[in-house]
């Protein structure tokens, strides 16, 4: 019997069900596993003197394997290539690119690393997922290993355009090692295409239609999967006593004001110095709002040993010291800044307080938190959704009021025009959106990318779940 295994940079799989700290994506891996008597591989996310070695456990009903890193791994491998070249390259900030032939090599001895280690755990039948921009290379290494299972690639971030793509050193040798797969995964059609575009520009490859590629002596297949939410968890988490609590700490603290959310991880690719400009333009623009409106944005900090994140935040710190002290009275504060995490369950009664939610990344792949904010809201009385247009999510959700982040006057206006929208238009766009939401989950996304994977017919799109006000 065939077993799905997963392998990603990190494992979190939930420790028990309903885990509230758990995201969504790591449910729905945990749940196929589970399914597929699967097995999810990856770092555990400890240093050691020494790596290679490997602990099998049972964690949430999930077999999981663990391998450790050196010291010297991780700052070339993780802080290196992965998040000081691969990340701020494929989210169009080559100002920020830092490329190191020590960070090239750490990334491929990890990788190699990573094929040593998995490889004697793999059987025949067994199907490999491997998961996002750390392990591009993996499966070129699995296939030097002697391995000729099916294996699939998915990548969660933007991939970019050709000529951003060719700023990196050694990039036709990174595309090279993408043909070892058997299917390869994007969150949108633009990210495909551009894919197929530097492979048939620069590669000398061909496109076969039906999603094939061909280049470097083999055939590839592509495909878009906009990942999605568990949307169903969601809603029902937003309707939990944990949600219903934040929901009313929010309303009391708003005392009567209209509430603006922001959910990010603190990252310079999430647009939050931009839209702190634009909310104070906002501030600016419409007087009216003054005493009667403040944005909650909650950041959660990150990769803290890697500079560009260290800048992020001093710039933040005194963008929003700015705002404060200029707009602020005795009584009101109009940006309230948190750098914190909260549980899944928090952050839906926090959601739901809101009145609207704006999610302006500069680049994002998807943009989870769009649809997050949208499944938590009360049918009866919906919040309104400002999004990016650069976020992948934009191009499923298009009852928002879509916007360009780079453009303040555009955003300030957007914030005006969510918070003034009357009832009847907040509720169709909401009906529009969450029936995207649930019926292109991520329990879809999941079974729509294993099944071409195994060469199965598309999965029937589930009826959308009915939601109540409530």
């Amino acid at each position: 019997m065939s077993r799905l295994i997963v392998i990603s940079n990190r494992v979190s799989p939930p420790a028990e069900v309903g885990n509230a700290s758990v995201g969504g994506l790591a449910m729905a891996l945990s749940a196929a596993l589970r399914e597929e008597n699967g097995m999810w591989f990856g770092w555990s996310g400890e240093v050691a003197e020494s790596s290679g070695q490997i602990s099998i456990q049972k964690i949430g009903g999930v077999t999981v394997a663990l391998t450790h890193l050196e010291e010297q791994d991780v700052q070339e491998y993780y802080n290196g290539y992965a998040n000081k070249t691969l990340w701020p390259l494929f989210h169009y900030r080559t100002d920020l690119v830092a490329f190191e032939r020590s960070f090239d090599e750490g990334y491929s001895r990890v990788n190699q690393r990573f094929a040593d280690t998995v490889s004697p755990l793999i059987v025949e039948d067994d199907l490999i997922w491997v998961q996002d921009y750390h392990l591009i290379p993996l499966a070129s290494k699995l296939r030097e290993q002697g391995v000729k299972n099916r294996i699939g690639f998915f990548l969660h971030i933007p991939w970019p355009a050709m000529r951003v793509l060719m700023t990196l050193p050694k990039h036709g040798e990174l595309v090279e090692t993408m043909f070892d797969y058997d299917l390869v995964g994007f969150q949108t059609e633009d990210n495909m295409h551009a894919f197929t575009e530097y492979v048939i520009n620069q590669a000398g490859g061909e496109d076969l239609g039906d999603g094939r590629l061909r280049a470097y002596g083999k055939t590839i297949q592509v495909g878009a999967y906009p990942i999605g939410i568990d949307a169903k968890e969601f809603v029902e988490a937003s309707r939990s006593q944990t949600a219903k609590d934040y929901w009313d700490l929010m309303r009391d603290s708003q005392a009567g004001r209209k509430m603006i959310v922001g959910v990010e991880r603190l990252d310079y690719s999430k647009g939050l110095e931009e839209r702190f400009t634009a909310y104070d333009q906002f501030l600016r623009d419409y007087p009216q709002y003054e005493r009667n409106v403040f944005l909650l944005q909650i950041a959660t900090p990150s990769r803290g040993e890697v500079g560009a994140y260290q800048d992020i935040r001093g710039k933040l710190d005194t963008l929003s010291g700015h705002i404060n002290g200029e707009h602020s009275t005795i009584d009101w504060v109009p940006l309230r800044y948190v750098n914190r995490s909260y549980r899944r369950d928090e952050l839906a009664g926090i959601y739901r307080a809101a009145h609207v939610g704006l999610v302006t990344p500069l680049r994002d792949g998807m943009n989870l938190v769009a649809k997050e904010y949208v499944a938590a809201q009360n049918p009866a009385d919906p919040g309104v959704l400002v999004l990016s247009e650069f976020a992948g999510a934009a191009a499923q959700m298009r009852d928002a009021l879509i916007v360009n982040p780079f453009d303040r006057e555009a955003v300030s206006e957007a914030i005006h025009e969510a918070l003034s929208m009357p009832l009847k238009q907040r509720v169709a766009r909401y009906e529009g959106l969450i029936h995207g939401i649930m019926t292109e989950d991520v329990v879809s996304w999941r079974k729509n990318f294993t099944n071409d994977l195994k060469g199965k017919p598309p999965v029937k799109k589930p009826e959308p779940l009915v939601v109540v006000s409530g």
